[in-house]
């Protein structure tokens, strides 16, 4: 038997272990109903349901997003910036969000026109891969925008190394979604059953779990 406040009270009748529960306005939850005696923990079994599944819908949305900054110049070479453009567009697919800067030197700063193309180039490039978050905009020698992911392409989600042709315009293709464990079923423990904790567990994990009245 284990109470609200994680000490393990050995083992006592389950009667009696129902009374705990009732006087801290509580539960009893069978947790590990295989062992003989069973055993139990007072708990707000509510609660740990809904923290369970918070967990959960915290663990499938592990990926955290993240801003990439790709730096650019006035004179990069056209396959220097398409070999940019295509890490562009693999950060993209992985769902970050990525910074395009164009660095300007001295009299650079007076042609912006070419970052401009520069940028019009690369959108056109990405396609539907990408849509525009913060347009182009000058920041003191630097021309910035901001791009995050748009529609996903097919390589996206299968294990193709390599990189789409073209805009990337080819109909999304989305992963399927991953089966998610359903909460543990109540199991109805007995009133002549005693409760006791094994001395070696400190924190089982629920297996199947009910409140008792």
């Amino acid at each position: 038997m284990i109470n609200q406040h994680q000490e393990q009270l050995g083992v006592i009748p389950t009667h009696e272990a129902l009374a705990l529960a009732r006087a801290a306005g509580l539960d009893l939850v069978e947790v590990s109903p295989t062992e003989n005696p069973p055993v139990c923990r007072i708990m707000d079994y509510g609660k740990h349901l809904y923290e369970r599944k918070k967990k959960m819908k915290m663990a499938s949305q592990g990926h955290t997003v993240t801003l990439k900054e790709i730096r650019l110049r006035p004179k990069t070479d056209p396959h220097d910036r398409q070999i940019k453009t295509n890490h562009a567009r693999d950060f993209l697919q992985e769902g970050h969000k990525v910074q395009f800067t164009m660095l300007f030197k001295g009299r650079e700063r007076f042609h912006r026109e070419i970052a401009q193309e520069a940028f019009d180039d690369i959108l056109q490039e990405l396609g539907e891969a990408a849509k525009i978050e913060r347009p182009a905009g000058m920041e003191g020698r630097r021309m910035t925008m901001i791009l995050s992911p748009g529609k996903r392409t097919p390589q996206a989600a299968g294990s193709s190394g390599q990189r789409p042709p073209g805009s990337g315009s080819s109909p999304s293709a989305r992963p399927p979604s991953s089966e998610r464990n359903s909460p543990p079923k109540p199991a109805q423990a007995s009133e002549n059953a005693p409760a006791h904790a094994p001395e070696e567990a400190s924190n089982p994990e629920p297996k199947s779990a009910e409140p008792m009245s």
